[in-house]
């Protein structure tokens, strides 16, 4: 059996260091565990709130991407449009200059042929008086008989081509 002294000396020993760790030690321990458990959630809530930053910053910048290629879409429908306008401007404008020096050369077609007929009917009229000259026996040196005759055959020729 033990010595009651040794019981009654260890029971008051133990009891001052139970007194002794439960007033300085264990408050310690509990402040530095609720201090790592303050920071430990802490840290969760930065990281869910900075979590929850970079998915909206995420979803922004898809907007921003979507609405980016919306636009480029819009620009390249535009361009093409403006490119088919153009084209059609450039050939209506080719088409209307094409008519225009169509209807150009058929002025001057048009233009030396009169002046072909006019240099023709001239040479005709010569020869016709020349010829009625001889025919008659007389010179047709008078201007005016001279043009009145040739006047006279041409309508007689252009009268039997109709």
């Amino acid at each position: 059996m033990p010595i009651l002294s040794e019981i009654v000396l260890s029971l008051v020993v133990f009891a001052i260091l139970y007194f002794l760790v439960a007033k300085f030690v264990v408050p310690n321990f509990e402040k530095a565990y609720a201090d790592r458990t303050a920071a430990i959630e802490g840290g969760i809530e930065e990281a869910q709130a900075a979590q929850k930053e970079a998915q909206a910053a995420l979803e922004k910048y898809n907007a921003q991407l979507a609405d980016a290629r919306h636009e480029a879409a819009a620009i390249r429908e535009e361009a093409r449009e403006q490119g088919a306008q153009i084209v059609a401007e450039m050939r209506q404008q080719a088409q209307a200059e094409a008519d225009r020096i169509v209807a150009a050369a058929q002025a001057q077609i048009a233009a030396e042929r009169q002046q072909a007929i006019a240099q023709l009917k001239a040479e005709v009229g010569g020869m016709a008086t020349e010829l009625a000259g001889r025919i008659v026996g007389e010179s047709l040196a008078d201007s005016d008989a001279q043009r009145r005759t040739v006047q006279r055959f041409i309508d007689e020729l252009e009268g039997s081509a109709n």
